[in-house]
């Protein structure tokens, strides 16, 4: 929804306003990271990451890092004013947009962890998330928006818990006990739920709108760092760099 884009872009674009960031010629770069460098070695396999599904891209602004999940991804070089200028018109366009804007606010100091967590942190961050929602809301009926497999095995043991993908090898699948649902049934478990956990790689290909104001909602994940920031998003992100 643009709507959304429109505020986030008009937000950071005040941001480098006020420190004449503008009119800097500074350079971005943004590329794909294999999943060993992304996610390093989970002692696991069934990371979208690991199947090709899914890449990581990121953008080096300052000596800082920000990431973005995306399913399109490549090379991109430019300034920060023909950035906030393109067009996000597809999820290449978004993950290089939502890539830069975490690297330059945490160059910023205005946000952290928005390099994603690598080898047996993915599982730790899991069993954190676990004791959080018990803590902030006790036995809830939740949403998992996108299969992140860790958090889906320690959530389906403490919760009643839905899970939506987008990937069609997963659609169907029954994964830690859970039959992994398509996006058709959107409506009917956001109805459900009475918290919706939602992954970041929403911001990317464009289908936060869906689940923002419906219900509760807590965002995951390095991608949404920070759009999250921006926006006044609750995020959960537990063991990012």
């Amino acid at each position: 929804m643009s709507e959304i884009y429109d505020e986030i872009k008009g937000r950071f674009n005040e941001i480098l306003k006020d420190r004449d960031m503008l009119a800097e010629s500074v350079r971005v770069k943004a590329r794909a990271l294999s999943a060993e460098e992304a996610i390093g070695n989970p002692e696991a396999d069934d990371f979208p990451l690991q199947k090709g599904r899914e890449r990581l891209m990121q953008a080096e602004f300052r000596g800082a890092f920000g990431q973005a999940f995306t399913d399109r991804y490549g090379d991109f070089e430019g300034t920060l004013g023909e950035i906030l200028e393109m067009p996000l018109e597809n999820n290449y366009r978004r993950a290089v947009f939502i890539a830069t804007l975490n690297a330059v606010l945490r160059s910023l100091g205005m946000i952290e962890k928005t390099v994603h967590c690598r080898d047996r942190e993915p599982a730790r961050c899991a069993r954190e998330l676990v004791e959080s929602l018990k803590a902030g809301y006790g036995k809830v009926n939740i949403l998992q928006v996108g299969f992140q497999p860790r958090m889906v095995e320690y959530l389906a043991r403490e919760f009643r818990l839905k899970v939506l993908d987008l990937d069609e090898e997963n659609i169907g699948a029954e994964k830690f006990g859970v039959v992994i649902e398509g996006p058709e049934a959107t409506v009917e478990a956001v109805e459900w739920a009475d918290l919706l956990l939602v992954t970041g790689t929403t911001v990317v290909n464009d289908t936060i709108h869906e689940f923002l104001g419906k219900k509760p909602m807590l965002l995951y994940g390095t991608t949404i760092s920070g759009a999250a920031r921006l926006m006044g998003w609750e995020r959960f992100c537990a063991y990012g760099h």
